[in-house]
């Protein structure tokens, strides 16, 4: 195996369980006053995406700079203070390594806001790929993944991606990689049968990245 990439939101951090409460309470009501909108829709997308998203199908109550800046202000807090770290990351990312697996981190939040994480926990990575930063299509395009398997020197089929939303399984499938499904943080209804596997604990997660390791 060349690489694993792993997602951040829902993944790497629990972010989704205060994400999602987050727009559903305060956000959606606010911006989107006439319409009963399902978070799943946008969950995983970049949040200017979202917006777009948003504005082209339904009837915006907010401007564009507005609610990118209700994002950045609920992203200090999440990121900063709230979200947990996945159980045994770390020592995960050093076993990959161990094996000569490359790990990045690839995902749909901007720069500064994976910046957060990575200075809380103390988190470093081969290759850390924003399809903010890169200037890239956001998932479900599978420009993010091909921009991290070029970065890495990786090869897309040789690859595992770890997603939690279908946007973003559908994006690392789209790329070619080996897609393995996880949800870090309180169980949800999200369809993740488009993942090759899918991990229900970061236990059972640790044994199928490395075993499929070992195996190859």
């Amino acid at each position: 195996m060349d690489a694993v990439c792993f997602d951040m939101d829902g993944v790497v951090v629990d972010s989704e369980d205060f994400w999602i409460p987050r727009e559903v309470d305060d956000l959606f009501p606010t911006l989107l006053p006439d319409d009963d909108v399902d978070v799943e829709e946008v969950t995983g997308m970049n949040y200017r995406d979202i917006y777009d998203y948003l504005a082209a199908n339904y009837d915006v109550a907010m401007d564009r700079a507005a609610f990118l800046a209700w994002y950045d202000e609920a992203a200090e807090t999440i990121y900063g203070e709230d979200v947990r770290l996945l159980d045994g990351l770390v020592e995960l990312v050093d076993a990959l390594r161990d094996r000569g697996v490359a790990v990045a981190l690839v995902s749909s939040s901007p720069r500064h806001w994976i910046d957060i994480v990575l200075a809380r926990f103390a988190l470093e990575f081969d290759a850390v790929v924003s399809a903010d930063a890169v200037d890239v299509p956001g998932k479900p395009n599978p420009d993010i993944y091909e921009h991290a398997a070029d970065v890495l020197g990786a090869d897309p089929a040789a690859s595992v991606a770890v997603e939690d939303s279908g946007h973003g399984i559908e994006a690392a499938r789209r790329a070619g990689m080996h897609v393995v499904g996880f949800k870090h943080g309180d169980p949800d209804d999200t369809d993740r049968s488009g993942a090759e596997y899918v991990a229900t604990s970061p236990a059972d997660l640790r044994e199928h990245l490395l075993a499929r390791v070992d195996a190859t």
